[in-house]
């Protein structure tokens, strides 16, 4: 639920801080006096357009914090994207005077999508225009879904999965002459490849072998002078090595600083024994081989003359031929008419138990849907009116199922249910958009806050005593927020907040603050019409709050708020 809301230079809003509770809160004030400015800010907070219009006028930015309770649905969210979890959410966004942008999510930068996303969780704001919405087959359908439990998703993946399906199947009957081309064109070529047959790691281990047989003559001649040098001849490192050792070995009693110079002499002349070894098996084993040297001039011939035909390097030749290996096998795959059927045929049986599934809860949804809003109707000014939500059957199958769904009523008894969007009366349609709202709404498990923007315009009379009940019956187990020109809605509130607006020194600017006891008696009369404020209507006022069980006396610890609080008007300065 909403916590607090802070605005800073937000329109004609110099600066306010207002804390909200559980339940059923209304928000009132005279025509004009900016009661939708909240509704606008938390928009705004939520990832709604920032414009630089927005700023107050002369002011270098404005500052929105909107702070929620976080949700359980939402950590999920917060901690794949990043942001701290806690038991609190701070959405924070500014907006300067170029029209420039910038969020926060509990401290830490956001995009406005993010908070778009975020919002899903917390708010559902419905405007006095609401129904609108429900005369969108799309909207309308996915209405219904949400309260059938079916998944959209689901079912449009296993659609997208047929229509892909059918269009490879076709796709292959009517390209075959030309998939046969181009499969004979790469067999061809894999056939080429296929006659060197390269090895994943066979060229650099030709060339190595090819640079050594080229020059084994140069190599067993520097192997038979180097062990001549080391050993074999007159002279040689290792014979000078070890009668230097012998030399120091015999008068090393004498002095035991040669003792070091003993060791290093000893490590020398194992080493050139070692060296001295290795050489002589190395000459062992070497030879001139022409005709392996041949094979290899051959082979590394081979190698760049394909190379060269298919314009790449020698050693990419193996993953070339692996490269059409794979397009060869999806050609293969392509041209399998068979197996395409068997695909597609797998495909739309499992889009079709999708969408029959789909079809069975849309229907016992509808019924239900339609008799829980019917029922809403009869206190609504519509009695005898009848609802329908409507399955209508599609030529085609389509991503959503099939069928489309559409609203239908009838606004009195005897008559047939028209189609929604055929109805003509504003009211009406209003009062319907609040029935479904408050019956679906109350249903789901969607954002914990709800905000009605004058939904109820159109509407007066005893149906407005039926809208604030419906309204603080859904506060019951959300926190519900209206913005509301009716003194019946306002009478039901749990909680009561006024907005005024006050020019000072040539500035207008609106203020919001809560209202309890006389004052919210005062406010209740003003809505009832009328300039002035006399001994009956604010008689009319107390006995509608008292009877809606509205506390009437000021609370010891009232909500903090910055704002002017609304003057208490008297009943002297009521009376004519």
């Amino acid at each position: 639920m909403l916590r607090r809301l802070i605005l800073r230079d937000f329109a004609i809003v110099p600066s306010l801080e207002l804390e909200f509770h559980p339940g059923f809160s209304v928000l009132t004030g005279e025509t004009g006096a900016g009661k939708s400015i909240l509704v606008d800010a938390l928009q705004l907070a939520l990832g709604g357009r920032g414009e630089a219009a927005v700023v107050r006028e002369g002011a270098a930015r404005t500052e929105i914090s909107a702070e929620f309770d976080c949700p359980q649905a939402a950590r999920p969210w917060l901690d794949e994207a990043g942001f701290e979890t806690a038991d609190s959410l701070l959405l924070r966004r500014s907006v300067d005077a170029q029209g420039k942008s910038r969020a926060w999510v509990n401290g830490s930068p956001a995009t406005v999508g993010q908070l778009r996303e975020l919002a899903e969780h917390l708010l559902d704001i419905h405007g006095q225009h609401a129904w609108q919405g429900l005369t969108r087959p799309a909207a309308v359908r996915e209405l219904l879904d949400a309260r059938a439990g079916v998944d959209a998703r689901a079912l449009a993946a296993a659609h997208n999965r047929w229509r892909a399906a059918a269009d490879a199947l076709e796709h292959a009957r009517h390209r075959h002459d030309e998939v046969a081309r181009e499969r004979e064109r790469l067999a061809w070529q894999l056939g080429e490849i296929d006659t060197l047959a390269p090895g994943d790691d066979e060229w650099p281990g030709l060339n190595a072998e090819h640079t050594r047989l080229a020059h084994a003559q140069a190599l067993m001649d520097a192997a038979r002078q180097a062990l001549d040098a080391v050993s074999e001849q007159d002279g040689s490192a290792e014979s000078d090595a070890a009668l230097a050792l012998r030399l120091l070995q015999d008068v090393a009693g004498h002095d035991a600083r040669l003792l070091p110079v003993i060791d290093g002499l000893q490590a020398v002349v194992a080493q050139l024994s070692d060296a001295a070894h290795a050489l002589n098996s190395y000459l062992g084993r070497a030879e001139l081989d022409p005709q392996r040297l041949a094979e290899l001039d051959a082979r590394l011939g081979a190698w760049m003359g394909l190379a060269r035909r298919w314009r790449c390097t020698p050693d990419a030749l193996p993953a070339l031929r692996e490269q059409w290996r794979e397009a060869l096998r999806a050609l293969d795959a392509a041209t399998d008419t068979a197996a395409l059927q068997a695909e597609l045929d797998a495909a739309h049986a499992h889009y079709l138990a999708l969408a029959q599934q789909a079809s069975a809860a849309r229907a016992l949804a509808a019924a239900a849907l339609g008799a829980a809003v019917t029922q809403a109707m009869q206190s609504l000014g519509m009695a005898g009116g009848r609802f329908e939500a409507l399955l209508l059957p599609l030529a085609q199958p389509q991503s959503w199922g099939l069928e489309s769904v559409e609203f239908a009523v009838a606004g009195h008894a005897g008559s047939t249910p028209r189609p929604l969007a055929k109805v003509a009366s504003g009211g009406e349609l209003s009062r319907l958009a609040l029935a479904i709202a408050v019956t679906t709404l109350h249903d789901d498990g969607g954002a914990g806050t709800l905000i009605f923007d004058e939904i109820d315009a159109g509407i007066g009379g005893t149906v407005g005593d039926t809208v604030g009940a419906l309204m603080k019956q859904l506060g019951r187990g959300r926190q519900v927020l209206a913005v509301t020109h009716l003194a019946q809605v306002a009478a039901c509130a749990d909680h009561h907040y006024v907005v005024a607006k006050l020019t000072r020194q040539g500035h207008t600017a609106s203020t919001v603050a809560p209202v309890h006891g006389a004052d919210r008696v005062a406010e209740v009369a003003r809505m009832l019409g009328g300039e002035r404020l006399g001994d009956t209507r604010l008689a009319h006022a107390q006995a509608m709050l008292a009877g809606t069980g509205a506390p009437l006396d000021e609370p010891d610890d009232p909500p903090a708020s910055q704002g002017a609080r609304p003057r208490r008007r008297t009943q002297r300065e009521g009376m004519p």
